[in-house]
């Protein structure tokens, strides 16, 4: 199955010469969640704004849907949240997503069907004859939402979709794309909210001064850096090929590395010491501590002359 979207060498530079994207490459595959991070101003927007034709490429190559970037009809296969959107303030929610659905040329009995599901996907269906001004920024986010989904949308491009959003309406945004990906649509996020995103991710690209520094998926980018953790106490037997260390009362051994098959004689050896286990764990790179090495691998091409301007490899 080709990928939902498929770009390369995606460049943009502003007037006075501001370069927002310096050969952007990245792959998003079918029935997944796409998470694109990076700090402010790394080129996140600029990207998903070239994505929908908002804003024009300098330089890009590739296609979304299967077709060439900017084709208008696959553009109405897409649903898109914006970020700092805004809806008019005296309009109501029911009449916001009935304008926003006639612009994307939905039939009205269709319009209607969906309206009214939606609105209760996005738990604001007891407030769809009040007016959009009225509502706080997670509401707006929220029919935000209902509007980028009402015309059921293969692929979702979403910016910043939980900006503004309490912690237990986060929650049931994430639980709502869980749903949708299961579906079989696919989504991109937008966001630096790490927290966020950490338990849907599928794949990742961390973009950093308009330049993809790191994609793959979390197993993939952490994979050299997991390792297992057994702690223990007691004396224990003498370690010559693990490292070791004192955490406490509580010895702790570590296997960087190794597979859970890998620790099974270490633990028998622990035991065998008459120690007590106190805990055997895997642990690996947080996706903040893989947002921090990308800043820095970002930051090391920067200062080397012929650096790795794409994926590195």
């Amino acid at each position: 199955m080709p990928a939902a979207i498929d770009i390369q060498d995606v460049e943009k530079t502003f007037r006075k010469k501001v370069r927002a994207l310096r050969g952007v490459s990245m792959q998003v595959d079918p029935g997944q969640i796409f998470c694109l991070l990076g700090p402010n101003g790394a080129g996140k927007s600029t990207l998903v704004k070239i994505l929908m034709s908002v804003i024009h490429a300098s330089r890009i190559s590739g296609t979304m849907l299967g077709m060439p970037i900017g084709h208008k009809e696959t553009l109405r296969r897409v649903g898109y949240l914006p970020e700092h959107h805004r809806f008019p303030a005296f309009m109501t929610a029911e009449q916001a997503l009935h304008f926003y659905g006639s612009l994307s040329g939905m039939r009205r009995a269709n319009r209607l069907k969906r309206i009214q599901a939606m609105l209760e996907l996005v738990g604001m269906a007891a407030w769809r004859k009040h007016r959009v001004g009225t509502f706080s920024k997670g509401m707006q986010q929220r029919i935000g939402l209902a509007q980028a989904l009402l015309h059921d949308p293969e692929l979702l491009l979403l910016d910043e979709p939980t900006d503004g959003v309490d912690p237990v309406g986060r929650r049931e945004i994430r639980d709502l794309l869980i749903h949708l990906r299961n579906d079989g649509h696919t989504i991109l996020i937008n966001s630096h909210i790490l927290s966020e995103l950490e338990t849907i991710c599928d794949q990742l690209a961390v973009v950093v001064k308009g330049r993809v520094a790191l994609e793959g998926t979390i197993d993939e980018l952490t994979s050299d850096r997991r390792r297992w953790i057994v702690a223990y106490e007691g004396s224990g037997p003498e370690w010559t090929d693990e490292e070791t260390r004192q955490d406490g009362r509580n010895t702790q051994v570590i296997l960087p590395g190794a597979s859970a098959n890998d620790v099974q004689p270490v633990i028998d050896r622990i035991r065998g010491a008459g120690c007590s286990i106190i805990d055997v764990s895997e642990v690996r790179e947080s996706l903040e501590d893989l947002f921090m090495r990308a800043l820095e691998l970002a930051g090391e091409d920067a200062a080397t002359p012929g650096a790795n301007k794409g994926r590195p490899t």
